[in-house]
């Protein structure tokens, strides 16, 4: 054997090993740990955590130190939490890939949850914008808990009074992605025709009533037992995917937007204009390597080839668009669907049923009673002054939804 051949064989050894080793860390678990004890004298708070990646039973509702605020932090005492299919991704460390930020073998960080909504209990020293007693929402890791921390600079806004903690709670990672999908990525116009796949799920409900706002015809795809209520969120059409396929229907849309994955990319181009686009938002692939990742990089490989524009959305947690959809909350505008509440202890119950893809809606951890937290308004502004704050803060950014719709 040549040295050429010596070195082309060593290289392509090296790769293969490269990639074993690879495959190994990446799906290695680690086993599960205990808590550690919290010191004496140290106040406490209970929240829910995963110590090793795997099935809703590894959750532990475990006792530990109270968060505190950093300089520029808010802590947020939690009423009402959301679940989101983000959590059970997490929980279980799928697609693998993810594992590169969330920690190999086992999670970095060991709280559950994102989206909360709850009252101001303490602020850092850098904060200006939100005080003691303000009713906020918004996302931050660790909100299956008690207490969250957020940066006053994330996604945290005014909570509208006429919303409640739990209907708030349900509305950041969804309602943002339904945003951004209809109007960043879809670049939906008034009088434009959108199809939402997935309609009655947790993105689909807030898409389809947001899709309205923006004034377009939307027509939402669900299943026998959710017609009527994609209906009454706005939908001019629904279509039945038990009794019909939208994609072998004569209708075209200019903008689809696929939060299930139910169908194959050259399907929905039959049902697209020749220039619309096709937002790729969710899928139901449970591949343990790629899972809903495969859609986007199908999407990469067909895209040059085609005339219609095929657009994955990896949504961001943006203040401004929180702030707008609160104001559309407080007008009537969007409302949270719920489909089941459930206790701080009972999480495992709830990300179990969100697995089997049936919820409608959203799913909300209810941590605070409602009566519970009437102690807590000796501290809160006005009903009017939060009003007046929340808008102040959605005006510039409700200007932007405007412009958006309209060019």
């Amino acid at each position: 054997m040549t040295w050429g051949k010596k070195i082309l064989v060593t290289v392509g050894l090296l790769v293969v090993g490269a990639i074993v080793i690879s495959a190994i860390a990446f799906s290695y678990s680690s086993g599960c740990i205990g808590a550690p004890a919290v010191p004496e004298g140290v106040a406490t708070m209970r929240a829910t955590t995963y110590r090793c990646y795997g099935p809703p039973a590894v959750l532990t509702l475990e006792t530990m130190a109270k968060s505190s605020p950093a300089d520029d932090q808010v802590l947020v005492q939690v009423h009402a939490a959301g679940v989101n299919p983000l959590d059970w991704h997490y929980l279980r460390g799928e697609p693998y890939l993810m594992r590169a930020s969330s920690g190999l073998g086992a999670p970095t960080d060991i709280r559950m949850g994102v989206d909360f909504a709850g009252t101001v209990a303490a602020v850092g020293k850098s904060v200006t914008q939100f005080r003691v007693g303000d009713e906020v929402f918004g996302g931050a890791s660790g909100a299956f808990g008690e207490y969250v921390t957020v940066r006053e600079s994330r996604a945290l806004t005014i909570k509208p009074a006429n919303v409640s903690f739990e209907q708030a709670a349900a509305v950041p990672i969804a309602a943002i992605t339904a945003l951004q999908a209809l109007r960043d990525k879809g670049e939906l116009k008034p009088g434009q025709k959108v199809l939402i796949n997935g309609a009655s799920g947790g993105v689909g409900t807030f898409a389809v009533q947001i899709a309205k706002a923006l004034g377009a015809e939307v027509t939402g795809v669900c299943s026998t037992r959710n017609v009527e209520l994609v209906r009454s969120l706005g939908a001019d059409f629904v279509v039945d995917y038990t009794r019909e396929d939208f994609t072998r229907a004569d209708k075209r849309y200019d903008v689809i937007i696929d939060n299930v994955g139910s169908h194959g990319l050259l399907a929905y181009r039959r049902a697209l204009q020749p220039n619309g686009i096709l937002v790729l938002v969710g899928s139901n692939s449970r591949g343990k390597w790629l899972g809903p990742l495969i859609r986007p990089l199908q999407a990469f490989v067909l895209a040059p080839f085609i005339g219609q524009h095929l657009r994955p959305l990896l949504a961001e947690m943006q203040p401004a668009d929180l702030a707008v959809i609160a104001a559309w909350m407080e007008q009537g505008v969007v409302r949270s669907v719920i489909d089941r509440r459930y206790s701080l202890a009972e999480v495992p119950e709830a990300i179990e049923y969100l697995e089997t893809g049936r919820v409608r809606g959203k799913l909300v951890i209810t941590v605070l009673r409602e009566s519970s937290a009437l102690a807590l308004d000796e501290n809160a502004g006005s009903g009017a002054t939060q009003a007046s704050r929340l808008s102040s803060r959605s005006s510039a950014s409700g200007r932007r939804t405007t412009s958006s719709s309209t060019t």
